[in-house]
C-alpha cells in the first residue's frame, strides 16, 4: 500500500473529461448492441489519452461492475442465468484474475523497482499485445463465421456445435449437469475456461469476448443464457478486480465516474438497436469495429518499445504514432456508433409510420359505428 500515492494520474481538464465521457458513450452504445462492456474500445481509447494501461483496465473493471450488476438483474428476471454455471466458472476466474492483476503490477512497476518513461511501458507494451492478439483472433473468427453463413437462411445461421458435441463424447469425469444452460460440462473444461475468463478480464478490461463464446462453442449453453450468465459473472469479476487493483492504488474513480455518465444514455440506445438489427449484420459491424480498434492499438506499440530501450527513434514521433493510434481508435467507434444509431433511427421512424397507419385504420372503422349508433 506504500505505492498508492505514488501513481501519477493524468491531469483530467474539461477537453479529456469530455473524451473520457464519449467514450464511454460510444462504449455504452456498442456495449448495449454487441452483449460485451464495450471494453475494447474503453480501454484503448483511456491509453490514448495518456492513462497507464493499468489504470485504464482497473478503471474499466470498476465501471464494468456496475454495468454488470443491472444487466445480469435484467437478465435473471428473464430466467437467462445458470448461476451454478457462474460459480463454478468463478473458483477459478479469481485465480485467473489476480495472475493479471500480479503481471500488470509488476510490468507497471518496472523490471527492478525503476520509475520513468519505462515505468509503464512495459504493462503497456503487455497490454497491448495481449489485447491485438486475443481481439484479432475473435474478429477474424466472427467475420469467418459470418461468411460461413452467407446463403443460409436466419434460423441456419447459429452458432456451431461441433466443439461442444467432441467434448461431450470425450466425457472427462466429473461432469455436471447445468439445468438451466441444459449442458453437462466436464470441471476440468470449466476450471481452464474460467481461468482463461478471469486472466483476460484482469488484463485488458475484456472478460466477455472469451467467456460468452465458450458458453455457447465449448459448453453448449444458449446464446441468451451465455451472454445472461457471463454477465451475473462479471457481477462478481468486476468487484473482485476492481479491489484488487484497487488495493494496488490503480482505480482512478475520476475515469470511472465519466465513463458512467456517457455509457448509462449509450448502452439503452445499443439495446434498442439489437432488437431492430439482424444477427449477422451486428456480427459484421462488430468485427469490423473491434478489427479497427485492434490496429490502433498496433500503431501504439513502437512507442512502448522505444521507452523500453527495444528499438531506437526520434522521441518526437510519438506524438504522430499516438495521434494515428487515436484517430482509428476513434474513427472505429464513432463510425460504428452512427451506424447503428441510423438503424435506431431508421426503425423509431418505420415503427411511428405503423403506427400512424393502424391508427388510422381503427378510427376509420369507428366512425361508421359511430354514425349508426347516433341514428
Amino acid at each position: 500500500m506504500h505505492e498508492l500515492f505514488t501513481i501519477n494520474y493524468i491531469n483530467i481538464d474539461l477537453a479529456i473529461a469530455l473524451q473520457v465521457v464519449l467514450l464511454g458513450f460510444i462504449g455504452g452504445i456498442l456495449s448495449g448492441f454487441i452483449g460485451s462492456g464495450g471494453a475494447f474500445f474503453m480501454t484503448p481509447g483511456m491509453m490514448n489519452l495518456g492513462v497507464d494501461g493499468v489504470v485504464a483496465v482497473a478503471s474499466n473493471i470498476t465501471h464494468k461492475f456496475g454495468k454488470a450488476m443491472v444487466g445480469s438483474r435484467k437478465h435473471a428476471a428473464a430466467g437467462n442465468v445458470d448461476k451454478k454455471l457462474a460459480v463454478y466458472m468463478l473458483g477459478t476466474a479469481i485465480v485467473g484474475i489476480q495472475i493479471a492483476v500480479a503481471i500488470n503490477s509488476y510490468l507497471f512497476k518496472g523490471e527492478g523497482g525503476g520509475h520513468g518513461a519505462a515505468k509503464g511501458a512495459g504493462a503497456n507494451l503487455y497490454i497491448s499485445l495481449v489485447f491485438a492478439i486475443i481481439l484479432f483472433a475473435v474478429a477474424v473468427s466472427m467475420l469467418r463465421d459470418v461468411l460461413k453463413s452467407r446463403g443460409k437462411g436466419e434460423a441456419d445461421s447459429g452458432p456451431s456445435m461441433k466443439i461442444a458435441e467432441y467434448l461431450s463424447r470425450l466425457n472427462l469425469p466429473p461432469v455436471i449437469h447445468f439445468e438451466v444452460a441444459d449442458a453437462k460440462v466436464s470441471l476440468w473444461v470449466l476450471m481452464a475456461m474460467g481461468i482463461a475468463t478471469g486472466y483476460l478480464a484482469g488484463t485488458i478490461g475484456v472478460g466477455g469476448f472469451i467467456g460468452v463464446p465458450a458458453m455457447i462453442y465449448v459448453f453448449g449453453v444458449p446464446t441468451a443464457v451465455a451472454t445472461g450468465t457471463e454477465l451475473f459473472l462479471a457481477l462478481f469479476m468486476g468487484a473482485f478486480g476492481a479491489l484488487s487493483y484497487a488495493y494496488q492504488g490503480f482505480v482512478d474513480l475520476r475515469l470511472t465516474m465519466l465513463l458512467y455518465l456517457g455509457s448509462l444514455i449509450g448502452i439503452h440506445l445499443g439495446v434498442y438497436g439489437v432488437k431492430v438489427v439482424k444477427e449477422r449484420y451486428i456480427r459484421v459491424v462488430t468485427s469490423l469495429i473491434i478489427l479497427l480498434c485492434v490496429f490502433s492499438r498496433v500503431i501504439a506499440i513502437p512507442v512502448y518499445l522505444r521507452q523500453l530501450g527495444v528499438i531506437e527513434f526520434d522521441p518526437g514521433l510519438d506524438w504522430y504514432f499516438n495521434l494515428g493510434s487515436k484517430f482509428f481508435l476513434f474513427a472505429s467507434g464513432i463510425s460504428g456508433a452512427l451506424v447503428i444509431l441510423a438503424k435506431v433511427v431508421h426503425a423509431y421512424i418505420q415503427r411511428r409510420k405503423i403506427q400512424k397507419t393502424l391508427l388510422i385504420h381503427k378510427n376509420v372503422e369507428t366512425q361508421p359505428s359511430a354514425s349508426i349508433r347516433a341514428a
